[in-house]
C-alpha cells in the first residue's frame, strides 16, 4: 500500500510518501514541501490570525492533490506546537477538514518527543546504549532519553527555534541584548525540566534531530565518514564560537552560510541560542545529528502495527 504523512508543523506543511509494508524502509519516494512560517501569524491572544488560517488551508489543500496525485491509500496528517497550543486551535482544525477534507491529528509534545526518538533509535540502532535527544522545531523543543525504543523521559518545552525567534530577537540582526534575554529565558525553562532526567543513567550518545539542528551541523560541526555512510557532529565549543556570526548578520545573508537554507534562515540564530542553552544545561559537549525524526517515527509506528504474523 502506498502510505502518506502529511506534517503541518511551524515552519513548513510537508507531505512524505513511502511504500508501507511490514519491515520497509521509511525513505520517502516522494515529497511535497511548502513553507509556512505559522509562528508570524500569531495574534497577540495566541490564536492563528485570518492570513495564517487561509496559508494553512492552501498549504494543506495542495498537499492533499498531491497525495492524491501519488495515489496515497492512507494519509496521515499530524500538526504539532504551532496548532496545538493556538488559542483558536479546536476552530482552525475543524475549518481545514471543512476546506480541505483532511483531519489533522495534533500530536501532545511528549507524543512528539516519543515518535522522534523512535526513529532516532532505529537509526542509530541498539549500540548507541542510553540516548539523549534533542529536537528543535519551530515552536518547541522536545528532549528524552532512555535505552528503549521509546524514551524514559520525554519533556517539551516552549523554546522552538521561530518561537524564540519571534519572542525575543525582534531585530535583524538581533542585539546582543535580545540575544542575552533568550539566552536567560532558554536557561531557566531548562532549568525547570533538566531534574527530570537526573535520575537516568548518564548518555552514552547525545542525538540531535530537526532540519535547524542538522543545519547547524552542517555549519559549525565536523563530517565524518564510514563507508558509504557519513554523519554530522556538532561540539558546543564550535557552536559557541559561531554565534556570533551567525547573530551579526542579517537573515538574507545567513542563508549563504554552508547548510543554512533560505527558509530557516531567519530563525537559525534562535535555533542555535537554545541548543546550545540545552547542550549547556545538561552537560553535553558534543551530539550528533540524525537525518531522522519525526516523520519518520510515524512512519514507522505505523509499519508496525502491519506486522501481525505471528512469530
Amino acid at each position: 500500500m502506498r502510505l502518506g504523512v502529511l506534517d503541518v508543523g511551524s515552519n513548513t506543511v510537508h507531505l512524505v510518501v513511502v511504500d508501507a509494508h511490514p519491515g520497509a524502509n521509511p525513505s520517502p519516494y516522494s515529497t511535497h514541501k511548502s513553507v509556512l512560517r505559522l509562528m508570524r501569524y500569531l495574534a497577540p491572544d495566541g490564536s492563528i490570525n485570518e492570513a495564517g488560517v487561509e496559508h494553512l488551508v492552501r498549504s494543506i489543500r495542495e498537499a492533499a492533490a498531491s497525495a492524491r496525485a501519488e495515489r496515497v491509500d492512507k494519509l496521515i496528517a499530524i500538526a504539532t506546537s504551532a496548532v496545538r497550543e493556538a488559542t483558536n486551535g479546536p476552530w482552525v482544525i475543524d475549518h481545514i477538514e471543512q476546506q480541505t477534507g483532511v483531519r489533522l491529528q495534533v500530536l501532545e509534545g511528549e507524543d512528539e518527543a516519543r515518535l522522534t526518538f523512535l526513529a532516532v533509535r532505529r537509526w542509530f540502532g541498539w549500540s548507541s546504549g542510553n540516548i539523549l535527544l534533542f529536537d528543535i522545531g519551530g515552536g518547541s523543543l522536545e528532549i528524552a532519553a532512555g535505552s528503549s525504543e521509546y524514551p524514559t523521559v520525554a519533556r517539551s518545552v516552549p523554546l522552538g527555534a521561530g518561537r524564540s525567534t519571534i519572542g525575543f530577537l525582534h531585530d535583524d540582526p538581533p542585539t546582543k541584548e535580545q540575544i542575552s534575554r533568550l539566552k536567560r529565558y532558554a536557561f531557566e525553562q531548562l532549568s525547570d525540566v533538566v531534574d527530570a532526567f537526573a535520575a537516568l543513567p548518564a548518555p552514552d550518545h547525545v542525538i540531535g534531530s530537526s532540519k535547524t539542528i542538522r543545519s547547524l551541523a552542517r555549519l559549525a560541526g565536523q563530517s565524518h565518514t564510514h563507508g558509504a555512510l557519513s554523519s554530522q557532529w556538532l561540539r558546543r565549543a564550535d557552536l559557541k564560537r559561531w554565534l556570533p556570526r551567525l547573530a551579526g548578520v542579517p537573515a538574507e545573508q545567513r542563508q549563504n552560510l554552508p547548510g543554512v537554507t533560505a527558509d530557516r534562515s531567519f530563525q537559525i540564530v534562535g535555533g542555535a541560542v537554545v541548543l546550545n542553552q540545552a547542550m549547556k544545561v545538561f552537560g553535553a559537549d558534543e551530539l550528533q545529528a540524525s537525518p531522522w525524526a519525526l516523520r519518520e517515527g510515524v512512519i514507522l509506528r505505523y509499519l508496525d502495527s502491519l506486522d501481525t504474523a505471528d512469530l
